[in-house]
C-alpha cells in the first residue's frame, strides 16, 4: 500500500474560492461544479482539536519555582484540580510527568531493598545478625550530608539525588566495611572488643581517607558544571559529594562506636548460649 495525495496545480490552489471549481460527479454520472450545491463561509476556530484517550483535551506545560521539586508540583497541580475543576472534569499527565506520577514511591523501596540485599550479605559473611548493623546504621550521616549540601546549593530532590544515594550505600558501606572486617578479625584473635575496634579504626584510616577524598575530587567537575544538562550534573555530584564528605569524616567516628555495641551484644548473646546447664540433682 503506497499513500497517494493528488494536488491541482498550483494556479487552481492559489485561494480557497478554487475548491468551488472542482467537479463531482451527480447521480446521473454528470459532472457537476462543486459552487452549484457548495458554498463557502470564513469561521474561526482552532486549528486542530487535541484528544486525549478519545476525550476532548487541553494540553498545558509550565514548571515549578526555582527551588520547588517536581513532585511537590505535581501535588499542587492534583489539589487544585479537584478544588478548581467543575464536575466532569478530570486531568491526566503526559511525557516525564506522567512517567513520575506512577512511579510513586518507587525510589524508596528499590533504597530499602538495597539495605536488606547489604544486610543479608554481611550477615552471611560475618555469621552474624548483629555485626552488619554498624555498616547500615553508619549510612544515614552520608544521606544527611546529601541533602544537606543540596539544600545549601538551592538544587532539587530529584531522580538525579536518588541515584546518587544509592551509590552512596555502595561507597559509604565499603568504608564501614573496611572497620568492622579488621576489627573482627582482631577479635576473634583474642583481642578486647574496644581494642579491636580502635586498632581497626587506625589501621583502616588512610585507606578511608584516601579513597574518599580522592572520590570527592573527581566529583568536583559535576558539582561545577555547565550548560547544558548542568542541572543535573550539579545535583548528582553535589548529592554524592555531600554524601562522602559527612559520612566520611563522621563515619570513622561512628562506625568504631557501632562495633563496640553490637560486638558487645554478640558476645554476651553467644556466651549465653554455650552456658552449661544446671545438673538437678535429688536429695533423699
Amino acid at each position: 500500500m503506497y499513500k497517494v495525495m493528488v494536488q491541482a496545480s498550483p494556479e487552481y490552489r492559489a485561494k480557497p474560492e478554487d475548491l468551488l471549481n472542482l467537479y463531482a460527479k451527480n447521480d446521473k454520472g454528470e459532472m457537476v461544479s462543486l459552487s452549484a450545491f457548495v458554498t463557502m463561509e470564513k469561521t474561526y476556530g482552532v486549528d486542530q482539536l487535541t484528544r486525549y484517550n478519545m476525550f476532548p483535551s487541553a494540553e498545558l506545560n509550565g514548571e515549578g519555582k526555582p527551588g520547588v521539586s517536581s513532585g511537590t508540583v505535581l501535588n499542587v497541580v492534583q489539589q487544585t484540580a479537584k478544588e478548581k475543576l467543575p464536575r466532569g472534569y478530570d486531568i491526566d499527565w503526559a511525557g516525564i510527568s506522567r512517567d513520575e506520577a506512577t512511579a510513586g514511591n518507587e525510589g524508596i523501596i528499590i533504597f530499602l531493598v538495597c539495605l536488606l540485599f547489604i544486610y543479608l550479605i554481611l550477615a552471611g559473611q560475618y555469621e552474624s545478625f548483629l555485626l552488619p548493623l554498624p555498616v547500615i546504621l553508619s549510612l544515614p550521616t552520608g544521606i544527611f550530608g546529601a541533602f544537606f549540601l543540596l539544600s545549601v546549593l538551592g538544587l532539587e530532590n530529584n531522580i538525579y539525588a536518588q541515584i546518587a544515594m544509592l551509590m552512596l550505600i555502595g561507597i559509604l558501606g565499603k568504608n564501614a566495611i573496611l572497620i568492622v572486617e579488621f576489627a573482627a578479625q582482631k577479635h576473634s584473635q583474642g583481642i578486647g572488643v574496644v581494642e579491636a575496634a580502635l586498632e581497626g579504626s587506625k589501621i583502616r584510616l588512610r585507606p578511608i581517607l584516601m579513597t574518599s577524598f580522592a572520590f570527592i575530587g573527581g566529583l568536583l567537575p559535576l558539582m561545577m558544571a555547565t550548560g547544558a544538562g548542568s542541572i543535573g550534573n550539579r545535583t548528582i555530584g553535589t548529592a554524592a559529594a555531600g554524601g562522602m564528605l559527612f559520612g566520611t569524616v563522621f563515619g570513622v567516628i561512628i562506625i568504631p562506636g557501632l562495633y563496640v555495641v553490637f560486638a558487645s551484644l554478640t558476645d554476651r548473646m553467644n556466651r549465653s548460649s554455650r552456658l552449661p546447664e544446671t545438673p538437678y540433682t535429688e536429695t533423699i
